[in-house]
């Protein structure tokens, strides 16, 4: 395999198949590895669902590259991310989305370690 085809394989970008219409927010991983997992979270209005909290057993650091979304931690601290903020959430820090943009399509890039 040439250079060039290797190139084309492994290229791709974050804002491509995303469909007009999103009646469920979508999760993708991206990259999977035995300690780094790096997924795009897809949103248009959908918020965490109400049975409880993310109480994850990995570190997540997520920034917005589309729309905007708000995520509130068990405490009751509520942050507002738009376009390029990012955000460091520790594990097992208890935290939802509950609100992402319902206007336009909000686009998160999630890193687990």
């Amino acid at each position: 395999m040439a250079l060039c085809d290797l190139r084309i394989e492994l290229l791709a970008n974050i804002f491509s198949n995303i469909p007009s219409e999103l009646p469920n927010e979508i999760f993708e991983d991206i990259i999977i590895t035995e300690k780094l997992r790096v997924e795009r979270i897809v949103s248009k209005g959908q918020t965490s669902p109400n049975a409880g909290w993310y109480d994850q057993g990995e570190n997540e650091w997520v920034i917005v590259l589309s729309g905007y979304g708000v995520i509130e931690y068990k405490n009751g601290v509520k942050v507002t991310l738009r376009q390029g903020d990012y955000l460091h959430i520790k594990a097992h820090e208890k935290h939802r989305v509950i609100e992402t943009s319902s206007d336009e399509i909000t686009v998160w890039l999630a890193i687990f370690y």
